[in-house]
């Protein structure tokens, strides 16, 4: 049977509070904090971020290993990546991608054909992408991703848009809250460490030139969300064609 000293002793118990402040404050133990996953994104506890209240940034070819304290936080929000190439016939190659095998993103040629894939944990991989490949020359590959809300983790709708027209849509049914990896940055122009998707083999070089990324955090419009309900249909659909 436990033997509950602090009851019976609540003059000791005090002392031993204060003391114990009087030590967390001198070896900055200070705010105690119980939470887990969430505590790996900065943004969702107030801890200090060098990218805290940015809303956009730039990259350029040959930008590796960077982590995801000095990246963009795209996690739990609507966000484009915007990318000006120019490319070879039938060019390959990330050109963008963040972390790897057990989860994160990538948006790369394949065949010339702009292509954006996402891992959940490692577990489930959703791709989007274009059924024509892009001629030889310049070009604006964009992706937009719709984050559907209502808390934490939840799915949207991914787009995939070059030179401003679209050519591929469809679901992102999970994403993930708190944090990609340990030890994978995110890379331009090339995918390093373990792969995003198994459609590639690392480092995957981009075969073009990139001139820029730039990853932005912007609402997207009523419009999106019709697509994105839209896209829930046609997956749907899909689905019970092929079952």
């Amino acid at each position: 049977m436990a033997n509950d000293l602090a009851a019976k002793n609540p003059g000791k118990l005090k002392e031993l509070q204060d003391l114990f402040l009087k030590e967390a404050v001198k070896y900055s133990v200070l705010p105690l904090d119980d939470r887990t996953l969430e505590r790996l994104n900065a943004a969702l506890v107030g801890r200090p971020d060098l990218m805290a209240g940015r809303t956009s940034l730039t990259v350029h070819q040959g930008m590796t290993g960077m982590s995801e304290n000095v990246f963009l936080n795209v996690k739990n929000q609507s966000h484009t990546i915007t990318a000006e190439v120019d490319i070879p016939d039938k060019a390959n190659g990330a050109i963008l991608a963040q972390a790897g095998r057990f989860g994160g993103w990538s948006l790369y040629l394949t065949d010339g054909k702009p292509t954006y894939t996402y891992n959940w944990l490692g577990l489930q991989r959703y791709t989007v992408a274009a059924e024509q490949a892009l001629p030889a020359g310049k070009a604006t590959i964009r992706f937009e991703f719709a984050y559907d809300g209502g808390g934490l983790g939840k799915g949207g709708v991914g787009t995939l848009l070059v030179n401003g027209k679209n050519v591929a849509t469809g679901r992102i049914e999970q994403t993930q809250c708190c944090a990609f990896s340990a030890d994978e940055g995110a890379d331009v122009g090339a995918d390093e460490g373990t792969p995003v998707t198994e459609a590639y083999k690392v480092p995957f070089k981009f075969t073009g030139k990139i001139a820029a990324v730039i990853v932005e955090l912007k609402a997207m419009k009523k419009a999106d969300n019709d697509d994105a309900e839209q896209a829930r249909k046609a997956a749907a659909l899909k689905k019970g064609l092929s079952d």
